[in-house]
């Protein structure tokens, strides 16, 4: 058997469009689904959703190559199950990031919990540390509790580009619309995504305000700033587009 994610268009807003189905006779994984259906009532980005299916579509494919079925029962469940899934991806080659581990780890254990919610819960000594957690909306004392199955990511050392590097990225930019998108990603904290979604009505040049619909189709209004108004708007994005975009940017100092 083999299962693949589709993209269903035509789908009843409370289902997540992305669903896990069995290729030859697009049987759907019912408790993957679930879980992808739930998290879409939640109002998740459709981007999120297709993360999550994909992190579940792997968990299913390790599933089957161990188990030989893609049924999982409660009875099946241990508390090494996940554990299991960390070493299986450990051993691949290329070897996953760990935080690519440990986001396949949380969704798993999520969607698990949400299917069978008295399976046995995971654990695996020296994954764990015991932390304090405070009680609910801080009444009562903090209590001991252990953290969740993961494993160490590696700290990120930042280093800061020097004058050259930056003078050189300012002079790769060729045109307005390069200089735009960068421009509202850097003065603005936007998403590429946001930005890509941005309408020419989006731009509210009388409050001195963008609109921008993040994560979750969430609209939050942005105060422009000063060095990106510009009361200009051209073409933004490819032909594959097919529409015109807003384009709020002009950076006086990037030359």
């Amino acid at each position: 058997m083999t299962f693949h994610l589709i993209h269903q268009h035509d789908v009843n807003p409370a289902q997540s469009p992305f669903r896990i189905v069995e290729q030859d006779t697009s049987r759907e994984v019912i408790w993957i689904n679930r879980f992808l259906d739930r998290e879409c009532v939640r109002r998740l980005a459709d981007t999120t959703l297709r993360s999550y299916a994909l992190d579940l579509l792997h968990f299913l494919r390790w599933w089957m190559s161990v188990h030989n079925t893609d049924a999982i029962t409660e009875a099946a469940l241990t508390e090494s199950t996940l554990l299991d899934y960390i070493r299986f991806q450990s051993g691949q080659q290329p070897r996953p990031a760990a935080a690519t581990i440990n986001r396949r780890i949380v969704v798993a254990e999520r969607a698990l919990r949400a299917e069978f919610p008295d399976a046995p819960p995971q654990f695996a000594p020296g994954f764990h540390q015991i932390h304090w957690r405070r009680a609910p909306m801080g009444i009562g004392r903090p209590r001991l509790a252990l953290s969740r199955l993961r494993v160490r990511a590696p700290k990120r050392n930042i280093v800061p580009l020097s004058v050259d590097e930056v003078a050189r990225f300012w002079s790769s930019f060729r045109t307005g619309r390069d200089l735009a998108i960068v421009g509202l990603m850097l003065l603005q904290g936007l998403r590429s995504r946001e930005v890509l979604s941005l309408n020419r009505d989006d731009l509210l040049l009388s409050d001195a305000q963008l609109r921008v619909r993040g994560k979750g189709n969430k609209i939050r209004f942005l105060p422009l700033a000063p060095e990106s108004v510009q009361r200009k708007c051209c073409k933004l994005g490819s032909r594959s587009m097919a529409r015109r975009r807003c384009v709020v940017m002009r950076l006086s100092n990037a030359q």
